[in-house]
């Protein structure tokens, strides 16, 4: 090893990204995207059609919140999983990565009627939630608070965001 590889401090955060945990939580987030299609599609119609009228409305606007939630985290999972593999740069990754928000609300401690929803819904918001909270702190260590993708959203519009989002979703 060179002085001048010696001399690089070594990104601990970064590192993580390579570790057990970052693939326990890349699993764990991939599988719960795929429960939570499953539920919406399955059970949680059948659910959802027996809820009375202000319940149903709580329930329609939650699980837009929670399919946007696992989409964005699903996204910068997959994206962090790109860079380790090679298949993208850390500057291209950074690119993309300003286009992922891990900040999506919910209503479960707002909404007097959260608690009115199907049990096995309101754990998929509850998993969600703890998710996005792991993988916001992981972006944080890796990217820090004063990235310029985190600075520069301060002063997006949300709606155009997502509509964006769509964009390149479907852009293919």
């Amino acid at each position: 090893m060179s002085e001048a590889e010696r001399n690089v401090p070594v990104n601990l955060a970064e590192r993580r990204i390579l570790s057990p945990l970052f693939q326990m939580i890349y699993d764990e987030g991939m599988g719960l995207v795929e429960q939570a299609a499953a539920y919406l599609d399955g059970p949680g119609r059948v659910e959802a059609k027996v809820l009375n009228r202000d319940v149903s409305m709580l329930y329609a606007a939650e699980s837009m919140r929670l399919t946007t939630r696992l989409m964005q985290i699903a996204s910068w999972l997959l994206l962090q999983r790109a860079a380790n593999s090679g298949e993208m740069t850390r500057d291209q990754v950074s690119a993309e990565k300003a286009k992922v928000r891990l900040d999506t609300a919910s209503a479960c401690n707002e909404a007097p009627l959260f608690a009115d929803l199907p049990r096995s819904f309101r754990d998929l918001v509850e998993r969600s939630l703890s998710l996005q909270t792991r993988v916001r702190r992981m972006d944080d260590e890796i990217y820090g608070l004063g990235h310029p993708s985190l600075a520069a959203r301060a002063n997006d519009n949300p709606v155009s965001e997502q509509i964006l989002l769509l964009k390149t979703a479907f852009a293919h």
